[in-house]
């Protein structure tokens, strides 16, 4: 079973950025096949990690209702779609990468949550890591895609703002029954630790805090991968130093 971490927080905490530096470390680590999901219906990890995706669960699912004629005599619909998805996942150079999507048609969009769900139970299977980047907020988290995770990183801001809706996640969790061996406080783009009366109601362990890394927003600003950041940038440094605790107790 893989060690799985999910990555949360309000939009505009960097929760993102955080989850692809994550894959890359990981693959540095050399631990073994490692699966990026982009569960976030705003798709941005793959631009993130370096690559183009072309399909996603959501235009899976608008093709085949649109052309319900694909479903194959005596395969069910939801096996089909099962069948799809596992040759949508992208491999790339040291991970793999699914994406979630949005569906453009006018069905559920619950249902792709619970396809997304089903799929993760099968999927975890065969991977030493999942990286889960959810959607911004609470709404991803509210429909439990995500049920259980080994260690729970919520990404916020230094604002009030951004610990409160750190706080809000971390008690959704605990409300939704969702299973998680750690629940982590990770503070993006500051340049010191937090203050201890800031976070000390928050019932999440501070992991620590990144600082700001001008690589990142030249990257960005470029369009180009997390990949080509440099392994001595501020950013890599600093969760690099981070990373053990979120991994720590994985299975080998």
């Amino acid at each position: 079973m893989g060690y799985t971490i999910a990555i949360a927080g309000k939009g505009g905490t960097g929760k993102t950025t955080i989850a692809a530096l994550l894959v890359r470390l990981l693959k540095e680590k050399g631990t073994g096949p490692i699966l990026a999901v982009d569960a976030d219906p705003n798709s941005n990890l793959a631009e993130f990690l370096g690559i183009e995706i072309k399909q996603t669960i959501g235009s899976i699912l608008d093709e085949i209702a649109t052309h319900p004629e694909q479903v194959p005599c005596g395969m069910s619909k939801d096996r089909f779609i099962e069948y799809r998805v596992q040759t949508a996942i992208y491999e790339a150079e040291g991970f793999d990468v699914l994406t979630m999507g949005r569906p453009e048609g006018p069905g559920c969009y619950c249902y792709v949550n619970n396809v997304l769900r089903n799929i993760m139970g099968k999927l975890i299977k065969d991977y030493a890591y999942i990286v889960i980047d959810n959607e911004a907020g609470l709404e991803h988290l509210s429909r439990r895609t995500t049920r259980q995770t080994d260690a729970l990183v919520v990404v916020s801001d230094a604002t009030r703002a951004g610990l409160k809706a750190a706080q809000r996640i971390n008690d959704l969790v605990k409300e939704l029954k969702i299973k998680t061996r750690k629940n982590l406080l990770l503070v993006n783009r500051y340049h010191q630790d937090i203050e201890k009366e800031k976070i000390k109601n928050l019932g999440l362990d501070y992991l620590g805090n990144i600082p700001i890394d001008n690589q990142i927003e030249n990257i960005s600003l470029n369009g180009n991968s997390l990949m080509d950041l440099k392994d001595d940038a501020v950013s890599v440094s600093a969760l690099r130093k981070l990373s053990e605790d979120i991994i720590y107790g994985a299975k080998d």
